[in-house]
């Protein structure tokens, strides 16, 4: 079976649960993790977002992360890690607590650092995220350009079959 992103955050993330129990903050069952955009589309300017469990019609906290972020391949792993751990983090401590006192604690107690609103790895983070990293293999991803140098995708309107509209291309 062929790798995907989800499949690798969903390993990094069961990685990462025991480090939220040493903390008193364990990881909840019902948590969806993927890669693409946020709320705002690719104009947001959010790198990664969680949804509250009460908005998902069964049940999940639903985790975002952007698809075109920018980062040297190899320091990609752990950026994106990062992430998810700040969103995961919102996850064990629910929504309404937001980057408050409860929040702070697990993110330090992570290894996260700077700004809670905007957290980036810190040293302890990446010592604790690399055996987990090393576990979860290559991480399936490549920057998507976004940026508008390269042709912008066509989506289909609704009702236009994939056949018809080879037909409509066809002279």
């Amino acid at each position: 079976m062929q790798d995907n992103r989800e499949s690798w955050l969903n390993r990094v993330a069961q990685g990462m649960a025991p480090l939220f129990e040493a903390l008193d903050a364990p990881l909840p069952s019902r948590v969806r993790v993927a890669i693409g955009f946020t709320s705002r589309g690719a104009k947001g300017k959010a790198i990664g977002e969680c949804w509250d469990n009460r908005l998902s019609a069964d049940g999940h906290f639903e985790i975002f992360i952007r698809p075109d972020l920018a980062h040297a391949a190899d320091a990609m792993p752990a950026q994106i890690a990062a992430i998810l751990a700040h969103e995961l983090v919102h996850a064990a401590v629910g929504i309404p607590a937001g980057h408050g006192k409860a929040f702070k604690r697990v993110a330090l107690g992570l290894g996260l650092v700077g700004p809670m609103r905007a957290t980036t790895p810190g040293d302890a983070f990446l010592a604790a995220v690399a055996p987990i990293l090393a576990d979860a293999g290559p991480l399936p991803h490549a920057r998507l350009d976004t940026d508008g140098s390269r042709p912008r995708p066509r989506s289909r309107k609704p009702g236009c079959s994939n056949a018809s509209a080879r037909r409509a291309a066809i002279p």
